[in-house]
């Protein structure tokens, strides 16, 4: 798709994407600075969020960074919690719990996500425009930059800011791989030629790269085009649900500050000059709106200086804004609440299940069973993993049904050093003459105090009675 890079004023149209000019063509937005309350504290949350993501990796807690998914070991820690891959089934309620906890937020505070919260959001918002302020200037300047031809000024700013743009972008993909490799190991694989880590340095480049397509120049286009979310927002919220919206009874009709009869909107389009999408919010909820507050701190700037009420365009329910009451408990938030609940309650369940050791079992390769010459025999193979950061000392016990059992291999104690393992064998006898069918038998794992941490259920199997006589 073409660019356009004339400044002409663009008006959006509600049925319409705001990127796109009349003819097709790619209409770049500039949004202009906007300042207020909720621009500060929209600010200084992103700046703490982007503190956070910067400095976790950084943070040892248990001897470990305090989030670091190690894939090569297959091991995962959080906060000093240390997670096996056979742990992996909990992602099921990390991810269902964030997808519904978004449903939620939504239900009740409209796209507060995407204006706070969103790494989109966040990085472009604060980051990678904050840059673009800094070394092109306004609104204005931009716009006015875009209509000149390629002469030095052009080309030094806009080769400053892309050679920022780039830098940037290298950053963030280091930070990201640091969650998957630790700083210690990001460090030295720095150091080395690139050959020696390959698929990282192909990754990190590639993933930088798409960060800088993405913030240099794709930008808008991610939340209007690709993302599903702002879609999926008229069946997230109701008419009570918290949104960005404009008071239109109080608004229209519009009409210079001395006009007589006019509302209090002048039509001055500051709420349009701001807005990161292009949107003139003053056409009602729309899909590109992504909840910011900058419309918000736009309309009151203008409003303190007319002297008239703030809130013209406020945070409210569309049944606030039509002079209704907002109703925040209401059947769908007390289900919402109700199933977040449950959720949680499973998730703690689950987490208390998870020991300093966990146990697998199974039959080892061959035959299921063995006939001897006065015995039955079982093989079976226990692995026992230590999920603490310390070195553990462990041994197995055996319990089964019958009673004239001789178990071999469950007899000495033995140590797995920190996040490891060991595989030992198992085998089971039972005598021919008192071989009366498969049974069940139950294999657990001890500490050294004898407590039971985990335990696996195993079964005894043999030949047909008939075959034994």
């Amino acid at each position: 798709m073409s660019t356009s890079s004339s400044p002409q004023k663009h008006v959006p149209n509600r049925d319409e994407l705001t990127a796109v000019n009349d003819d097709g063509s790619r209409y770049i937005i500039h949004p202009a600075d906007a300042k207020g309350r909720f621009t500060f504290w929209r600010r200084l949350t992103a700046y703490v969020l982007i503190l956070l993501y910067a400095v976790l990796p950084w943070i040892e807690v248990g001897g470990y960074p305090a989030l670091f998914l190690d894939t090569d070991a297959m091991r995962f820690h959080f906060l000093g919690m240390t997670f096996a891959s056979q742990d992996l089934w909990l992602a099921f309620f990390l991810i269902s719990g964030l997808g519904f906890g978004l449903f939620y937020v939504t239900a009740l505070l409209g796209r507060i996500w995407c204006g706070w919260a969103c790494p989109q959001t966040v990085f472009l918002e604060h980051v990678y425009r904050r840059v673009e302020r800094w070394i092109e200037g306004d609104a204005v300047k931009r716009r006015r930059l875009d209509a000149a031809g390629w002469g030095f000024e052009r080309i030094w700013k806009r080769g400053l800011k892309h050679a920022v743009f780039a830098f940037l972008s290298l950053a963030l993909a280091h930070m990201f791989m640091a969650y998957f490799v630790s700083i210690p190991g990001l460090w030295s694989m720095m150091r080395e030629a690139p050959a020696e880590n390959w698929k990282v340095f192909v990754f990190v480049f590639a993933y930088a790269a798409v960060l800088y397509f993405n913030f240099a120049w794709f930008r808008e286009q991610l939340c209007i085009v690709i993302c599903p979310y702002g879609r999926l927002q008229s069946a997230l919220i109701d008419e009570h649900s918290m949104v960005i919206g404009y008071d239109e009874k109080r608004g229209e009709p519009r009409g210079k500050a001395k006009t007589v009869g006019a509302g209090d909107c002048i039509d001055c389009n500051r709420c349009v000059q701001v807005c990161p999408t292009g949107i003139d919010i003053r056409q009602g909820l729309q899909m590109e709106c992504i909840g910011c507050s900058a419309c918000i701190d736009a309309c009151d700037t203008v409003m303190d200086r007319l002297k008239r009420p703030r809130g013209l365009i406020r945070y409210d329910s569309m049944e606030g804004l039509e002079g209704r009451k907002t109703q925040y408990v209401r059947p769908r938030m007390v289900l919402y609440t109700v199933l977040l609940m449950v959720g949680a309650a499973v998730l703690l369940f689950s987490l208390q299940g998870l020991g300093d050791a966990t146990i697998t079992a199974w039959r080892a390769p061959g035959s299921s069973y063995f006939v001897d010459q006065d015995v039955v025999r079982n093989q079976f193979m226990v692995r026992v993993t230590n999920t603490r950061n310390e070195a553990g000392t462990y041994r197995l016990a055996l319990e089964s049904e019958q009673s004239d059992v001789t178990v071999r291999g469950v007899d000495q104690s033995f140590e797995i050093a920190g996040n490891g393992d060991l595989v030992r064998p198992v085998v089971v006898l039972v005598d021919k003459s008192g071989f009366q069918g498969p049974f069940s038998m139950t294999v657990r794992v001890l500490d050294e105090e004898g407590e039971s941490l985990m335990e696996r259920p195993l079964e005894f199997i043999g030949p047909s009675l008939n075959l034994l006589k």
